[in-house]
């Protein structure tokens, strides 16, 4: 009887697991290797739309940097986000790739939570803009980066991709700042 109830249990507890929410399915690049860390819940403003094309395009294979894995957003209302950017290349101020959070150095710590190889960008301005009403986003964590020094591993740390296309004068951000130095 007592081998029974413990059989019983057992198979309970393995058939049901995909109700406990604490587990979450691990998620894989494009190559099929595993991501690190998981897409982190969107803040007010975003809501979650199926845009298969953006989303190819923000995601990259292992080594290559971009996302390992992610969700595409619409902007309903204006949301802040952050870019740290190369000064002696003012154009990168409307870059594609930003952040949720006010960007914390030191600036190789920053570098490698967010997979950018140094020979890539000085990072030495943070800006701080607005996402426009009705632009599409893709959120998630960052895929490995191969660099000149060596390999950067995926990261946790989400990202925020936004397609701005600055020679076609396609901007998704708005209301920026001409940035401050960085790191402080």
């Amino acid at each position: 009887m007592k081998l029974n109830v413990t059989l019983c249990v057992c198979i309970l507890l393995t058939s049901c697991s995909w109700i406990n929410p604490t587990s979450r399915p691990s998620l894989s690049g494009i190559d099929g290797n595993a991501c690190v860390g998981a897409i982190v819940k969107p803040p007010i403003g975003l809501r979650e739309v199926h845009d298969n094309t953006l989303l190819q395009s923000a995601l990259g294979a292992s080594g290559k940097g971009m996302l390992c894995a992610g969700k595409v957003f619409e902007v309903e209302q204006p949301v802040v986000v952050y870019r740290v950017w190369d000064s002696s290349k003012t154009y990168t101020l409307n870059g594609r790739w930003w952040s949720l959070n006010i960007p914390q150095g030191p600036k190789d710590r920053y570098q490698n939570a967010n997979d950018i190889c140094p020979e890539w960008s000085a990072l030495d301005r943070m800006s701080q803009c607005t996402l426009k009403p009705g632009a599409h986003i893709v959120i998630g964590p960052g895929q490995s980066a191969t660099c000149a020094t060596g390999l950067i591993p995926a990261s946790a740390t989400n990202q925020v991709y936004v397609p701005n296309d600055g020679q076609k004068n396609q901007l998704y951000i708005e209301n920026c700042t001409q940035g401050t130095t960085w790191p402080q």
